[in-house]
């Protein structure tokens, strides 16, 4: 394990809220970065990206969990990364004066997995909102979600019926859950395999609007 990265992007003027990214399985803090400013163009929130603690595993680059299973991480490097997220996020937050009921967090792949761990964790507070891209809710020993009281952190899943990495069908079995939870996650599927099609920053761009309004 190696240290968390963050690297902010300042508001244009004082914040109304923040926007996390966490990005995907061999990339790093840079990675969605670009993402920020597609999402929030007027810079209404404070902007975080975030690089995974785990290096040097193959094939490079960061990672949250090292993977024996699509689905299943390993629980003991998933717990150690969410872990350092959760305490990493919790503290930058408070220190710039903004509550998790203006945050909106979000990622790609691995990204979006630690993304649902924050935000649906078992005594985590609940985010206005929820960016999962690619992703699944975590089967691990050790973490489970708790949804009741998040009935209103607005959700929104792409996942791309041609995905080989990731299966479609985690988006589903994800949408399902929720619902069976009481929350109303926005869904898309598109054709797309293992990447963030431009169809789907539209509708994530007016989901983050819904949780943190101007």
């Amino acid at each position: 394990m190696s240290d968390l990265v963050t690297v902010v992007r300042e508001p244009a003027e004082e914040p109304q809220g923040a926007l996390v990214l966490n990005h995907g399985r061999g990339a790093d803090e840079n990675d969605l970065f670009p993402l920020l400013e597609e999402l929030d163009p007027a810079r209404r929130l404070l902007g975080v990206t975030t690089g995974a603690p785990l290096v040097n595993v193959p094939p490079g680059g960061r990672h949250w969990y090292i993977v024996p299973r699509v689905g299943y991480p390993d629980p003991d490097t998933f717990q150690a990364s969410y872990a350092l997220l959760c305490e990493r996020l919790d503290a930058l937050l408070a220190e710039r004066g903004i509550g998790w009921e203006r945050t909106v967090i979000g990622g790609f792949s691995q990204g979006a997995v630690m993304s649902y761990a924050v935000a649906l964790g078992p005594g985590r507070p609940a985010p206005a909102g929820l960016l999962a891209f690619s992703g699944f809710i975590p089967t691990v020993p050790g973490w489970e979600p708790e949804l009741e009281g998040r009935e209103g952190t607005r959700i929104f899943i792409h996942h791309g019926s041609g995905d080989p990495v990731i299966s479609v069908e985690f988006a589903r079995r994800a949408r399902e859950l929720l619902r069976a939870g009481g929350l109303e996650p926005e869904y898309l599927e598109t054709e797309a395999g293992h990447w963030l099609p431009p169809e789907a920053l539209a509708p994530a761009k007016r989901v983050l609007l819904e949780a943190v309004p101007a």
